[in-house]
């Protein structure tokens, strides 16, 4: 997204079922590529990751309303894909 993404905007490059069009591919912003799923960021649940993840945003948020969001935020969904990659090897 050009100049950053606002924060809790979904990002224009997810698809309707909220998976990444850009994952794997160069033009992938780094951000994104380098947001590692955790456990910490994970929790134990979907709901858990996208807390963690709007609790992100919110401390990345620009003061002034409107503004583009920290370079530290980044896609829910990208995360969230993230995330479940990673529970399922723990579970493996």
């Amino acid at each position: 997204m050009p100049g950053g993404k606002p924060a809790g905007v979904p990002c224009v490059q997810l698809d309707a079922a909220g998976a990444c069009r850009l994952f794997g591919h160069p033009s992938r912003p780094a951000v994104c590529s380098g947001l590692q799923p955790s456990l910490e960021m994970c929790g134990s649940s979907r709901a858990e990751a996208m807390l963690w993840l709007a609790r992100l945003e919110a401390a990345t948020a620009p003061a002034s309303a409107g503004q583009p969001a920290g370079a530290a935020a980044a896609s829910a969904a990208v995360a969230d894909r993230g995330c479940r990659a990673s529970h399922q090897r723990s579970k493996k």
